[in-house]
């Protein structure tokens, strides 16, 4: 697979996950009382950082198929932003926060896709070489 194709790829799934935990997101934030009793004992502060990256993701995703440099930073700092929220979020149980166990591996999806995308992205991009 060229790196053009994997480039794409990762823009196809960064923009279809953005757009997926926007629509996600959006209905548990928004929704009626219904979609908010479905969500359990969300935790505030990791569903919000969900929904507002999920605007993230489609722009890197857009970045990414559209082969922009600027995509590529941004998937780290996405990957990154993921991985801060999800300690966060481990302080919030450790401590005897509730949650919903699904959220943990929400959490561990999205902390490995994005730092598979930022990875592709950045050897697709040729920023792993040194010259």
């Amino acid at each position: 697979m060229s790196s053009v194709s994997k480039l794409r790829a990762a823009g196809i799934v960064a923009l279809l996950f953005g757009v997926l935990t926007i629509y996600s997101g959006g209905q548990a934030l928004f929704g009626g009382e219904a979609a908010r009793e479905a969500v359990g004992a969300a935790v505030p502060f990791v569903l919000w950082f969900n929904f507002c990256a999920g605007f993230a993701y489609v722009a890197a995703g857009i970045g990414l198929l559209l082969q922009f440099r600027w995509a590529t930073p941004l998937a780290a700092i996405i990957a990154a932003a993921t991985i801060a929220v999800f300690a966060a979020f481990a302080i919030h149980v450790l401590s005897g926060g509730a949650y919903e166990i699904r959220t943990v591996g929400a959490m561990a999806l999205r902390s490995i896709v994005w730092i598979a995308i930022a990875i592709f992205a950045w050897r697709a991009m040729g920023l792993s070489k040194t010259g």
